[in-house]
Order: C-alpha cells, then sequence, then structure tokens
C-alpha cells in the first residue's frame, strides 16, 4: 500500500472563511497562519539561519530602543491588523514607536507598525516581495527591511512624501541608516558572518555598553 503523502504548509485544509474575531479565537501557537481577505494563510516552518538572524535583529532592536526609550519590539507570532486590504499579518519584526502604544491590543497590533522586518525563506519570496510590499505600502508601514539569508541581499525601504516605498541603500561602507529608529545604523555585513557577531560588540560599537 502506499503511503500517504504528508501535507505541506500550503496544502494543509483550510478551516474555510472566517471574520477577524473567529481567526482571533481559532489562532493559536498550533496554527501558524495569516489571515488575508477573510482566507487562512498557512506560514511554513522557519530554517535555522533564517531564525538565528531574526534573533540576531530583534535583539539589537529590542537593545537600542530599550536604551533610547523609542517604544516597542515584537517579534514573530504577532499579528498587525491592516484594514486596508484587510488582513491580520505577522511580520518577523514589528517596532511601534511609544507615542502609538493606543495601538496595542491583547492578542494583535491595530493597525500599521512603525516597522516591519521580514526574513525572507524560498516559500516567502514571493509574499514578501510582492504581496506583503505592496500591503505594507499601502498601509503606512514607515519603513520595510527584507532581508534574504539565502541570497545574503538586505533591502531597505522607506515611506517617501507620496506614501510610496523608496529603496534606500547602506551607505559606502554598506551601512544603513534607520529613518524610524533616530540615530540607528545598521552594518549590513554583519547579519552574513558565520557565527553572527556578538552583539555585545554591536552595541559597544553603537556606544550603548
Amino acid at each position: 500500500m502506499a503511503q500517504a503523502k504528508t501535507p505541506t504548509y500550503n496544502e494543509r485544509i483550510s478551516p474555510g472563511r472566517m471574520t477577524w474575531e473567529e481567526y482571533l479565537e481559532w489562532c493559536s501557537e498550533d496554527n501558524d497562519a495569516e489571515w488575508v481577505d477573510g482566507e487562512i494563510v498557512w506560514m511554513s516552518p522557519v530554517a535555522l539561519d533564517s531564525g538565528d538572524i531574526t534573533h540576531f535583529i530583534s535583539v539589537l532592536l529590542r537593545h537600542y530602543v530599550e536604551h533610547h526609550d523609542l517604544g516597542s519590539v515584537f517579534v514573530e507570532r504577532i499579528l498587525m491588523r491592516l484594514a486596508t486590504r484587510p488582513s491580520g499579518r505577522e511580520p518577523d519584526i514589528l517596532f511601534v514607536a511609544k507615542e502609538r502604544r493606543s495601538i496595542h491590543r491583547k492578542k494583535y497590533i491595530d493597525g500599521p507598525a512603525d516597522l516591519a522586518v521580514e526574513v525572507v525563506a524560498e516559500e516567502s519570496r514571493v509574499r514578501d516581495r510582492q504581496i506583503k510590499f505592496q500591503e505594507y505600502e499601502r498601509a503606512g508601514v514607515r519603513e520595510y527591511w527584507i532581508i534574504d539569508p539565502d541570497k545574503k541581499q538586505a533591502d531597505f525601504y522607506q515611506l517617501d512624501a507620496t506614501s510610496r516605498y523608496q529603496a534606500v541603500p547602506p551607505d559606502s561602507e554598506h551601512v544603513y541608516h534607520s529613518a524610524v529608529l533616530e540615530g540607528f545604523w545598521l552594518k549590513v555585513d554583519w547579519l552574513w558572518q558565520s557565527p553572527l557577531p556578538p552583539v555585545m560588540s554591536v552595541l559597544r560599537e553603537w556606544k550603548i555598553v
């Protein structure tokens, strides 16, 4: 007898259309899925290198944001509700400025974050670079980072005066300067080092410690 094929994440059975409130009741740690136009979009497991880079960036951001009292950083499985599509997305990392803490809810962020970071996997490349790019731009996510470990490529976008994303390349020394996080800079080459740089060495360069 042929062995049954294990369904991929994209082939998992959808529970059907549901409202945002129904989705909040349904979603759990066992249901790693986003909500888009009333439908469930399954997420794939995180690769080790992607997980390491996500952790590295999130730790740096948390130290920087806490040191300068800029707001809140959220990592993985935190929903960002966008009314413009509508959708409930789970960026790998979110930053919300302290003056916008009113959008914090118990289970989600009710509106666009100030910064969203997606660490790309093979199956998410189109979603992160095209679909989410358009959603985040339209919703008003002020800054969007797309980090692709497989291609060793980091792309940074900032909303311009017309609310359209403009690519902002690192400078001649491969350093990216954030618009949302005042004074924050990141050496892009750090992301491709193996092992990743010790967090303390970065904090010393920032003169935080």
